[in-house]
């Protein structure tokens, strides 16, 4: 029975649990005022293609002359009881931003859902349309399964997703500047989320 019980609790464990392979930052300013750093772990086992995108895009990506990267850029809309979009480091309006793979990308892949908040997601224009815009969601979305890809989820810094969202409209216009002051990439041992 222990051998059957152990099986079982494996099974259980590789089903729930999502490990997260990567551990990339966001250093949070608002109104020019340091507010404090955001953790978010990646599911690079799940959908590696889409999470090096945005752990390269932390740490800043060398594109012959150019750095392609968040450090520097908005959260350009914010909408309460929904979620945080940010990521367009070229334009900041929310028609902008490039991944590491060129302009655009596929979506690589929907297992992974909006089922919690807290989630990191990818933003698009329609199938195929995935570059550097992400969005957080701070409420469960399931209409949103199937149609964005999914990567990662906030670790440390669920409070200050919070701040963020208070900062929202129902326009999505934010109340006031909300800068990613710096990112990039906490080195870490094997790290598994049994949430």
């Amino acid at each position: 029975h222990m051998k059957v019980a152990i099986l079982l609790l494996a099974i259980a464990v590789c089903v729930f649990a999502q490990k997260v392979t990567h551990k990339v930052y966001f250093d949070i300013s608002i109104n020019g005022k340091a507010e404090g750093r955001l953790v978010i772990g990646l599911f690079g086992d799940v959908v590696p293609k889409t999470a090096k995108n945005f752990r390269e895009l932390c740490l800043g990506y060398k594109s012959g002359k150019r750095t392609l990267g968040y450090k520097g850029s908005k959260f350009h809309r914010i909408i309460p009881d929904f979620m945080l979009q940010g990521g367009d480091f070229t334009r900041g309006d929310g028609r902008g931003g490039e991944s590491i793979y060129g302009a655009r990308f596929e979506d690589e892949n929907f297992k992974l859902k909006h089922s919690k908040p807290f989630m990191i997601s990818m933003a698009n224009a329609g199938p195929n349309t995935n570059g550097s815009q992400f969005f957080i969601t701070t409420v469960v979305t399931p209409w949103l399964d199937g149609r964005h890809v999914v990567f990662g989820k906030i670790i440390e810094g669920e409070a200050l997703v919070k701040k963020i969202e208070s900062y929202g409209t129902p326009s999505g216009r934010p109340r006031g500047a909300i800068l990613i002051s710096d990112s990039g990439e906490i080195q870490q041992q094997l790290f598994i989320d049994y949430s």
